[in-house]
């Protein structure tokens, strides 16, 4: 799961994993901003059981957990749970990840802030949760999926693309 690098963008850590699910666990956290700012911040867990589980369908599980925070004006589109799930499938299916019995939900939240409590006074956020049984013990393509599910809920653009009217430096283009 460490061997592929991620894009520049997404910074990766080690983490402790969840220790009753599973004989063995191995656990990465990943956080990354997106050109407009809104950061996300990611999980990534493997689950091994020799014995195996019924509702896993094998020996390993990987679960899945990703918080967005999302500009207002996407906050309200109802299609965005769709689009958020889209993200994952789409990056599994793009990256050729062998799997089966994938599930999960997609939560959509709108905070108001009020009183001595610090942050914006409005916050927005998207949650996604999966969880999937991998067909093969190469969790490469895996790995590479979730880099991209990370990209894709901060907007970034393909690796190698440019955003328009951005220069190299940052600056707004001058027409």
């Amino acid at each position: 799961m460490t061997s592929p690098q991620p894009r520049a963008e997404i910074e990766l850590s080690e983490v402790g994993a969840p220790k009753r699910l599973a004989p063995w666990a191995h656990a990465l956290a990943a956080e990354v901003d997106g050109p407009a700012g809104e950061p996300a911040s990611a999980r990534l867990v493997l689950l091994h059981d020799p014995d195996g589980q019924d509702s896993w369908g094998g020996v390993l599980r990987l679960v899945v957990y990703l918080r967005a925070e999302l500009d207002p004006e996407v906050a309200g589109d109802p299609l965005l749970p769709a689009v958020g799930w889209s993200w994952l499938t789409d990056a599994l299916e793009g990256h050729d990840a062998a799997f089966t019995a994938l599930g999960g939900t997609v939560t959509q939240t709108s905070s108001a802030r009020f009183g001595d409590i610090s942050g914006p006074p409005r916050s927005h956020d998207l949650e996604l949760r999966g969880s999937l049984t991998p067909t093969d013990t190469d969790l490469t393509p895996h790995a590479k999926a979730f880099h991209e599910l990370l990209a894709s809920a901060v907007g970034l653009p393909p690796e190698g693309v440019a955003l328009l009217g951005k220069r190299p430096n940052g600056s707004a283009r001058q027409d």
